[in-house]
């Protein structure tokens, strides 16, 4: 089953539940991937929406959320940092499970020994070989803190 499959049947089951905040989250996503559809097609290389065109509009959702919910704590509005928050958990289950801070800095002490890099002026071949190995488990926000932190002691 594909995630798209899989977004539109648990979309399925909220409306049937009729579980307000899921079906407004599932709603935006649904629009989301219409839109990455409509892009797709009328791009010169028209490709259909896969997976991993999915998993990005998802991972960007949840950036914009985890936006919204600092600025709401930092101005007090728990009812609408509620909100996003119960969006986030909702959109997040379609991800990869995220590695903790201590595996992802384990992750990029391995990789900073294994290329080599000695200063931060290796930071991009670094990223570069995370991604390439690590391209949904991994927040890269906080792997770049990590890596940073890490050259700079060397």
């Amino acid at each position: 089953m594909s995630l798209r499959e899989k977004i539109e049947t648990d979309y399925k089951s909220a409306a049937k539940a009729k579980d307000k905040n899921k079906i407004s989250t599932y709603r935006l996503i649904l629009s989301g991937i219409k839109d990455l559809d409509i892009n797709n097609r009328s791009k010169p290389e028209k490709k259909e929406t896969d997976d991993e065109d999915i998993k990005k509009l998802l991972k960007k959702m949840i950036k914009q959320r985890s936006e919204s919910i600092e600025l709401y704590k930092k101005n007090n509005r728990k009812d609408l940092q509620e909100i996003e928050e119960s969006e986030v958990e909702v959109i997040s289950q379609y991800l990869p499970k995220q590695l903790s801070e201590e595996e992802t800095k384990k992750i990029c002490i391995e990789i900073i020994n294994s290329t080599g890099a000695s200063s931060i002026k290796d930071m991009g071949k670094v990223m570069g070989e995370l991604k390439k190995n690590n391209p949904d488990s991994i927040d890269f926000s906080k792997a770049g803190a990590v890596i940073k932190e890490l050259l700079n002691q060397k």
